[in-house]
């Protein structure tokens, strides 16, 4: 490598993935946590169950290889990549409620009452694939299918991890410098949900396919940068967010100004142009996310996502209402497990909407993409996880590399990251909720 700051970025994230992972285990073998985890009242309920051996009937999340890696989700995906939308040994929803089947769940309507659906239809196609096409070499190990597709899981997420880091370098170094750059990537690992990055969820692969389509945008390699925004957008509903800095850069070319030209030309000799073509390019994303909303698995999705996650898009009303009542049961500090829990999620909301907003200046199309990133996750619902989806902005990274030039600042939120995502990271690894 004749980029000695890329060099760099590669043995900080190689060993950054061996300290996560072995901190992990360190952390599990140390310690025990006390059950049940009362951080929601769903969590408490849930997590009573069997005491404490609440994923005991779960086979995606009792494989003991790489066992510290799951949780929650990630028994979604994993049962995606081994045996489809429909494997048997996910949970379905039903009028009764959810369960472990023992037979296909797959009905081919949606919406009625008495029907049975996978839970894992809540979820989109593309990281389950891609585990799947990584499990294949993989098998040769000789471990069950489980354990292949949990190391395939992480390796995906990791990948995806480094491919965001070098993405996130190239796109700030040219404002913030190598070091600036430099800096970026590593919040990126550090914030407190990355550890995220490293786990059985799609949070490492949508961040390596978002960003590295930001930055195929700014060397303006369209097709590039098209194809990962379609890519992301399968990954995480919330890719659709990238048609604006998609929009964003076409318009600033100026291209748009001659479609009519275009138009007349393409009539007269059928020869797409390139401004034509462009234009396509940039509305890609929304082209893939509508096929996807009007299939099967759109509507699926809808469903499940309804009827027993509790989400939708852009539930202002009743996300500020949830965001509101969270804050106020936070500052009573009548359950101390609830408080602490809900200071992690605030702090980081916090720290990521001063960011982005201040991003704006310096990093128009990041800080858009990264505002829409933000509503869409906040409002979506039910007042959790919006620290780890603002691992997807990529302006907050940026912006806290812009201010990580002060010596003080870089130390001080390292120290806060690393403390943060070490209780968070245990937190995870003995399947209590984090996000």
């Amino acid at each position: 490598m004749k980029n000695p700051t890329v060099r760099t970025i590669l043995l900080i994230w190689l060993g950054w993935l061996l300290l996560v992972i072995g901190f992990q285990a360190l952390a599990t073998a140390r310690i025990d946590l006390q059950w049940p985890d009362r951080a929601q009242g769903w969590t408490t309920t849930e997590t009573a169950k069997y005491e404490g051996n609440y994923q005991r009937d779960r086979a995606y999340l009792m494989e003991p290889f790489m066992n510290n890696q799951v949780a929650w989700d990630s028994e979604y995906y994993l049962g995606m990549s081994v045996g489809g939308y429909d494997d048997p040994l996910v949970p379905a929803l039903s009028p009764d409620g959810w369960f472990i089947p023992n037979y296909i769940t797959h009905i081919p309507t949606v919406g009625y009452q008495n029907q049975i659906l996978s839970l894992s239809y809540a979820f989109l196609p593309f990281y389950p694939l891609v585990v799947r096409l990584f499990s294949i070499p993989l098998s040769l190990l000789g471990m069950n299918v489980i354990a292949t597709a949990t190391l395939a899981g992480v390796l995906v997420s990791a990948l995806g991890a480094l491919a965001a880091m070098l993405s996130l370098y190239d796109l700030s170094r040219d404002a913030l410098g190598e070091e600036g750059g430099l800096r970026a990537a590593f919040y990126l690992i550090i914030f407190p949900t990355g550890f995220f990055l490293a786990q059985v969820y799609t949070e490492g692969l949508f961040v390596g396919l978002a960003f590295s389509s930001l930055a195929m945008l700014k060397r303006r390699i369209w097709w590039a940068a098209a194809l990962l925004a379609c890519a992301a957008t399968l990954t995480r509903a919330v890719g659709i967010a990238l048609i604006i800095p998609m929009l964003m850069t076409w318009i600033s070319t100026r291209e748009w100004y001659h479609l009519d030209q275009e138009w007349s030309q393409i009539y007269h000799s059928g020869l797409p142009l390139r401004p034509f073509l462009r234009a396509l390019l940039a509305f890609s994303p929304l082209f893939v996310f509508l096929i996807w909303k009007f299939s099967y698995l759109g509507a699926a999705f809808d469903y499940v996502e309804a009827n027993f996650f509790g989400r939708g898009y852009l539930d202002i009303g009743g996300s500020f209402y949830s965001w509101a009542n969270a804050l106020r049961t936070m500052l009573s500090y009548k359950n101390p497990q609830h408080s602490a829990y809900y200071f992690t999620e605030f702090f980081g909301m916090i720290v990521a909407v001063i960011a982005i907003l201040k991003a704006r200046k310096n990093f128009p199309e990041l800080a858009w993409f990264s505002i829409a990133v933000f509503l869409i996750s906040w409002g979506s619902g039910p007042a959790q996880g919006i620290h780890r989806y603002v691992l997807a902005a990529p302006a907050l990274f940026v912006q806290l590399g812009a201010w990580g030039k002060h010596p003080a600042f870089d130390r001080v939120w390292t120290i806060a990251s690393l403390l943060l995502m070490a209780l968070l990271a245990t937190v995870f690894a003995f399947d209590f909720w984090v996000a």
